[in-house]
């Protein structure tokens, strides 16, 4: 089932409609029961293709009248190698579509990453102080916390997850320039090739101490 909840959101039941094409560079993000992806799972996967509308996808699990995993049309999207998935903070959702729906997301690009190696003047890199400052968008975290596994979820919180993705191309277009002036496009295209390993390491387990550290 799918149906329009505002004009710039589309909500979606078990898995994309098939057909659906939202071009070669897809912003996405997940909201989860919690933020450990091995033990909270995943509610919801947003979609957008730049164009101002934002597709969600709700999951639900067998146990409560759903398909859980059973998504062919969105996990066709996330393994495709000729769609590129455009992240806020991609080690987190792509460690929580891994273990949801068992599939490698690749490839990534991930906009905290790149605000993190151009934007070095400050320490703000989240979500909300990118779309203020490179989008000029004010947007609000207020439902950031709120239950994600809900049967039916609130016009809070369908607007605030679709704002999650229907800025994220503005914010990379002018992160990439950045990474381009400061030439640091290469690094960021090297840290982004890692992101599905890192998301694997998450996983396993392998997070505090991190692998790296000494």
């Amino acid at each position: 089932m799918s149906g329009s909840v505002a004009q710039n959101i589309r909500l979606h039941q078990h898995d994309l409609p098939a057909g659906l094409d939202l071009g070669a560079l897809v912003a996405i993000d997940t909201e989860t029961m919690g933020l450990d992806p091995r033990r909270d799972r995943l509610c919801l996967v947003q979609l957008s293709s730049g164009d101002g509308t934002a597709h969600l996808v709700q999951i639900v699990p067998p146990s409560l009248g759903g398909q859980g995993a059973n998504c062919p049309n969105l996990k066709a999207l996330l393994t495709n190698p000729a769609i590129t998935k455009l992240f806020h903070f991609a080690r987190f959702d792509l460690a929580a579509l891994e273990n949801a729906l068992s599939v490698v997301t690749t490839p990534v690009i991930c906009t905290k990453i790149a605000s993190k190696l151009v934007r070095t003047y400050t320490d703000r890199h989240g979500l909300k102080e990118l779309c203020r400052d490179l989008a000029g968008v004010d947007i609000s975290k207020q439902q950031q916390t709120s239950d994600w596994g809900a049967p039916e979820l609130t016009p809070e919180q369908l607007a605030y997850a679709a704002s999650d993705v229907l800025y994220l191309h503005t914010i990379w277009a002018r992160l990439h320039e950045l990474l381009q002036r400061e030439g640091r496009l290469e690094i960021a295209e090297a840290a982004y090739r890692f992101l599905p390993t890192r998301a694997k390491l998450d996983l396993l387990g392998y997070t505090e101490p991190d692998l790296f550290a000494h």
